[in-house]
């Protein structure tokens, strides 16, 4: 799937290639007048009061994208040498990619993130953990009832967003997106993967998305 996050690019004159990162510093050894930057996802505003709903969308999507990726790791941490392993690490890796994007996104626009993380980084490991516990079936039925809530968020944001004013937001619309795309990739995996087999589905799945609920929530204002 193509990535939104992209690699280096480079900018070519007419001997040296120039390269550059978003948030770096530009350098190819030889001293360089301008440094361009990558792109900026949230537009420049002076309104305070669509600069705090900025804020609050990216702080509570990266406490999202951090607490899956704690999940995983927690997955990760008891179904490591099993067979199910490489599906998991796949999508983890999709999920620290999601997470870089979002801390750069913080950094670049000076988002507080939320005071809570250590919280999520707790609940995160042990959530994966104990589905994993109850084996392959397990992990798939907290990664189907994690995924959909997040995506399930991104889509209320994006119709925020269009509401608004769509050409404005085209850069974060195309962002949240592709990563709502990459979420509901990983709700239909874990479908796939028998996530309903597992006993007591429906209402592991209530108990997680409430939880996932209130998390957003708490993480939007604290």
């Amino acid at each position: 799937m193509h990535r939104f996050f992209r690699p280096r690019r480079m900018l070519r004159d007419a001997k040296q290639p120039l390269l550059w990162t978003a948030g770096q510093l530009c350098s190819n050894h030889k001293p360089v007048v301008t440094c361009v930057r990558g792109y900026i996802v949230l537009p420049p505003t002076n309104d305070e009061e669509e600069k705090a709903m900025l804020h609050r969308m990216m702080r509570v999507d990266h406490a999202g994208e951090y607490g899956a990726n704690q999940i995983y790791a927690g997955q990760m941490a008891v179904l490591g040498q099993t067979q199910i392993s490489p599906l998991i690490q796949e999508m983890w890796d999709q999920e620290k990619q999601h997470l870089s994007k979002f801390n750069e996104i913080l950094a670049e626009n000076r988002v507080r993130p939320t005071l809570l993380l250590p919280l999520w980084n707790i609940a995160g490991f042990a959530l994966g953990a104990g589905s994993a516990l109850l084996g392959k079936e397990g992990a798939m039925a907290c990664t189907v009832a994690v995924e959909e809530s997040i995506s399930e968020h991104y889509n209320s944001q994006i119709r925020t967003l269009m509401e608004k004013d769509p050409e404005k937001y085209t850069k974060l619309l195309q962002l949240i997106k592709e990563f709502r795309d990459d979420e509901m990739e990983h709700h239909d995996t874990g479908l796939e993967h028998d996530a309903e087999s597992v006993p007591g589905y429906q209402l592991m799945k209530a108990i997680i998305q409430a939880g996932c609920k209130a998390a957003i929530y708490v993480s939007e204002r604290l």
